[in-house]
């Protein structure tokens, strides 16, 4: 999604140019170039497929639109099989309209993914809940923090369900580094997604992260409680920033590599 201008075929050759041999996807542009054509790429290029964005938004309940959210869910689980990658990325859902019980929501979220933990462990998947900003939490997540996605994700096995580590939505909070090292004793952090905090945001915050160095998180520090945690996997960046997609993709992407090398690396 931070170069969501390029195509598939391009993001594959421009990661090919600059050395980057894994990529975090996101369904909307895999089902637009096709699941199995996507696959077929990533293997032919010798790109891993680190996550798979999103599944989620298990809030509702009504029913019928519970029942429609699982299957497309489940529907999610198989794609992230297809592509090869082991982790399916959940943004849990907001509050229902009308509605103004959060408890009641995540309890919906826990039931969502008591269905679902066993479907994804058998496909070799696991569900990584990502903890969104509290300003997401009446429309997007009503899970806001590291401890609230981790009393949810430890009611199931950690090679089922599991949370993400974003420092975008993260960094304001004193207690996150704590909740970093508790996911991993448990073997939890399932992902690790770095963004910048800019500000003034603008007016549509969903598109408000930052590139990396541009704004107030210390990218390195947050590096480190993920590493003493005993997370040694793949670092993803994740922007939704309208300047950086109105600009050349490519471009972008070669910058986000540089910014990485300047501000995460040691």
């Amino acid at each position: 999604m931070t170069v969501k201008q390029l195509s598939m075929p391009e993001l594959v050759d421009t990661c090919g140019q600059l050395g980057v041999t894994n990529v975090g996807l996101w369904r909307e542009p895999v089902q637009s170039y096709g699941l199995e054509a996507t696959a077929k790429l990533m293997r032919d290029a010798g790109l891993t497929v680190t996550t798979l964005c999103r599944g989620g938004f298990f809030t509702a309940i009504d029913p019928e639109e519970r029942a429609k959210a699982l299957d497309d869910n489940r529907r999610a689980i198989d794609e992230a099989a297809t592509l090869g990658t082991e982790v399916l990325v959940l943004v849990s859902g907001g509050l229902p309209a009308g509605s103004k019980d959060l408890h009641g929501a995540r309890e919906r979220i826990a039931d969502a993914l008591g269905e679902l933990g066993p479907y994804a462990e058998e496909r070799g998947v696991k569900l990584a809940i990502e903890p969104l900003h509290p300003m997401y939490a009446s429309d997007r997540c009503v899970v806001s923090t590291l401890s609230q996605a981790l009393d949810l994700a430890e009611r199931f096995p950690a090679r089922q369900v599991g949370v993400t580590v974003d420092t975008y939505h993260i960094w304001w909070d004193d207690t996150a580094p704590a909740q970093i090292a508790r996911a991993g004793a448990g073997g939890r952090i399932h992902t690790f997604q770095l963004a910048d905090w800019t500000t003034p945001l603008p007016e549509g915050v969903l598109t408000g992260r930052g590139q990396i160095g541009d704004g107030a998180i210390d990218m390195r520090e947050w590096l480190g409680y993920v590493e003493a945690a005993g997370y040694r996997g793949a670092i993803e960046v994740e922007l939704f920033n309208d300047g950086l997609w109105a600009r050349d993709g490519r471009e972008v992407l070669a910058e986000t590599a540089e910014r990485f090398v300047a501000h995460v690396m040691r």
